[in-house]
Formats: C-alpha cells, sequence, structure tokens
C-alpha cells in the first residue's frame, strides 16, 4: 500500500513523472491554441472529428472549460480590444490584476449570457456538450485528479494542481496579460498586441500575439523566417496524416514583373498594409536621419528620427496626443519631413476606403504614384515602384 501510494500503478522514477506532467501540460496547451483558438474562435483551421473530440474530452479532463465560453469570450476580446468591453485588457484594467485574475475574468465575462449568444455561434452543440461537457463542467477535471493518483500515487496530486493552474497562469495570465504590454511588434496594427518573444514553443505559438491580433484568422502565428510558432508544426503534423485542414494563413507580400496598377494590386496592397507600413517606415529611415541633422527642435527624444519612423508604422488615427504634437513640430520645421508624412496619411486613407470601386482605387493609387515619384524623395520613388508590383502570396 505504501509503495502504491510512492509510486502508483505506473512505478515511474522522478524523470519519467516530470516528463509524464510536461505531457500532459503540453497537450493541454496545445489543445486551447489548436482547437478553441484557432480551430474554433478563428475558423482558420478544421480537424478531423477523432482529433476534435479528443481535443474536446482533454479540455474536460484538465481544464473544466465550455468550449462556447471560450470562444464568445476570445471573440469578443477581438472585436472590443483595449476598451472597457475587453474582458481581459491590461492597458485597461492593469496588467497585475489580467496577471493575478486571468481565470476569474473569463468566469465573470461567461456569465453574460447576451455575449454568449452573440459571440458563441458556430460552436459545438451535440449530445455530449449539451449533457456532459457542458452541465457537468467540472466532473473532468475531478475524474482527471483521480487518474493522477492511480498512475502515479501521492506525487499524482502536485501533478494534478500544476495541470490546473497551467492554462490560467500561461494563456489567461501570461499571454493575455503580457502579450498586450511587453515584448516586439512586427506590425503597428490598432491594438497593443505584442510577440513576446520570435520563438513559440512553450506556450503551443501563442507568444507571437501581435503577429496573431494581425491576421487574426490565420492558423499560423509565426511571420517571418526567424519566427518559431509550434501550434502550426503541430498543425502541419496533422495535415500530413490528413487529419487537418488548413483554411486561411496570413498572406505574403511578392513583387510581380510587372508595374501596371490594376484590382489585384490594390488588393494586394489592401491584404498587406501592415508590412506594407512597416516598409514605407525602413526605406524611408536614411532620409529621416539625414533631415532631422539638418534641422533644429526642442524635442526631447533619444532619437528623432527612429521616433518618427515609428509613427509612419502607425495608423495616424493610433497617434496619441504627446505624439501628434512632437509630429507637428518636427513637420512644421521641414517640408520633406511634412511630405512624407503627409504622403503616409493618404496612402492609409486609400487602403481604408472600402466604399469605393475597384476602379476608383486604382486611380487614386495610381495618383499616388505618380506624386511619389515626382517627390524628388528617391526613397518615395522606390516604395512607389513597390506598390505598382504588389502582389499576395497566400503561404501554404
Amino acid at each position: 500500500m505504501l509503495d502504491f501510494l510512492s509510486h502508483g500503478l505506473l512505478n515511474l522514477p522522478w524523470w519519467g513523472v516530470l516528463l509524464c506532467a510536461l505531457a500532459f501540460t503540453q497537450t493541454t496547451i496545445a489543445a486551447v491554441t489548436l482547437y478553441l483558438h484557432r480551430s474554433q474562435a478563428h475558423r482558420g483551421v478544421d480537424f478531423h472529428p477523432l482529433v476534435s473530440h479528443f481535443f474536446r474530452l482533454w479540455l474536460w479532463l484538465t481544464t473544466g472549460m465550455v468550449t462556447k465560453e471560450w470562444v464568445a469570450i476570445h471573440r469578443k476580446h477581438h472585436a472590443r480590444c483595449e476598451t472597457e468591453a475587453d474582458p481581459h485588457s491590461p492597458q485597461v484594467l492593469g496588467l497585475k490584476k489580467v496577471l493575478a485574475e486571468g481565470s476569474e475574468l473569463y468566469r465573470a465575462a461567461a456569465k453574460d449570457e447576451a455575449m454568449l449568444v452573440q459571440f458563441g455561434k458556430g460552436t459545438p452543440d451535440d449530445w455530449m456538450e449539451r449533457n456532459v461537457y457542458t452541465r457537468h463542467s467540472t466532473v473532468g477535471i475531478t475524474i482527471m485528479f483521480i487518474v493522477n493518483v492511480l498512475l502515479f500515487g501521492v506525487i499524482g496530486i502536485a501533478i494534478w494542481a500544476v495541470q490546473m493552474a497551467w492554462i490560467p497562469i500561461w494563456a489567461a495570465g501570461v499571454i493575455n496579460g503580457l502579450g498586450h504590454y511587453f515584448g516586439y511588434r512586427n506590425f503597428e496594427n490598432e491594438d497593443a498586441s505584442t510577440n513576446l518573444i520570435p520563438w513559440g514553443f512553450w506556450i503551443g505559438g501563442e507568444e507571437l500575439h501581435n503577429n496573431h491580433h494581425t491576421f487574426g484568422t490565420s492558423c499560423k502565428f509565426s511571420y517571418h523566417w526567424y519566427e518559431f510558432d509550434i501550434g502550426w508544426m503541430y498543425i502541419c503534423i496533422l495535415r500530413s496524416l490528413k487529419l487537418a485542414q488548413v483554411r486561411k494563413v496570413a498572406p505574403k507580400l511578392g513583387l510581380q514583373a510587372q508595374h501596371t496598377l490594376n484590382a489585384d494590386t490594390v488588393q494586394a496592397i489592401i491584404h498587406n498594409r501592415y508590412l506594407l507600413a512597416m516598409r514605407y517606415s525602413k526605406q524611408l529611415h536614411s532620409d529621416l536621419a539625414a533631415e532631422m541633422a539638418k534641422i533644429k527642435h526642442d524635442i526631447t527624444l533619444p532619437d528623432p528620427a527612429k521616433a518618427f519612423a515609428k509613427w509612419l508604422q502607425k495608423e495616424p488615427a493610433l497617434l496619441n496626443a504627446v505624439e501628434q504634437q512632437q509630429l507637428q513640430v518636427l513637420t512644421a520645421q521641414s517640408p520633406m519631413l511634412d511630405k512624407i508624412y503627409r504622403m503616409r496619411r493618404d496612402l492609409s486613407e486609400l487602403w481604408g476606403r472600402s466604399s469605393l470601386s475597384s476602379e476608383e482605387l486604382v486611380q487614386k493609387l495610381q495618383a499616388w504614384c505618380q506624386q511619389a515619384e515626382n517627390s524628388g524623395i528617391e526613397a518615395l520613388a522606390r516604395y512607389a515602384q513597390v506598390l505598382r508590383q504588389a502582389k499576395t502570396i497566400q503561404a501554404a
């Protein structure tokens, strides 16, 4: 009896217990990011029914989360990001609260029946979901407790406790908290999302949060060649086994040989607008640095050229009051800086005009490119050529 309590049925060495605990927690992370997040919430990938039901069963055993509730809360987070209506924004609620009370914020949000109806559409509604996973959401974690004790003995209680804390800490806390507060940003999108590190392997690829918020429906979170998304690796393995079907992946910017603007060119520019905004900033950075050296200003910035380049990446409406004031000071002293920023603002207005017809958009883009080519700024002229050659490459 004492031997059973010490080692359980498996009687594993300490490293074997550690590996099992790691496998259990990483399987839970995979179920959350692949099934709840990429498949159910964003419809970026479809899984074979056997795979989907394994994820549903495992989540019931290890988290007690209800699919419809999780999906609805997450969709509302994207729809109302960084506002008072966002269920878990650290920009609104404070980082400390989201880190410490991430799971409590989920439970509070799940009580909003109207929100569940509005944002929870399309989630499973079969007999198992209604009568087991939703109605008895806490039974699964009780079963997991018993299984852990049987397999590992008394130490199974500790493994179970780690499993119960894993998602509240790493997903509800770290990703929802730090993922909107610290890190680097590939894209200056409309919210405060960040990539925590370039290599997403510990939290299923969720570390690449800025990439995800920029291309919300993409089931691949890595974007640049040096970034790694272990969740995408899992999807590729399942796809090779014909157990997953990829529906959406973030577009990539390509360049075609022809320089003739058409409707396809406009669509490529709109789809890749965040990347093109970043390219605009980088392509003009040397001109900005040279111009900054010529003008006198009393703005206290460590690197005014770098700050100006950052403003060029952002949509104009996203600049705060201080940034707008600093921008006005600099552009008032330099016609060149003023022209560069006005051209960027015009470009933003162009790809934001969804009400215009394709022909009207082509005409406006043609006029923008001609203005850039006649601006006397070589970098702007080169950028106009990039726009003329733009095409969308759908990654596999």
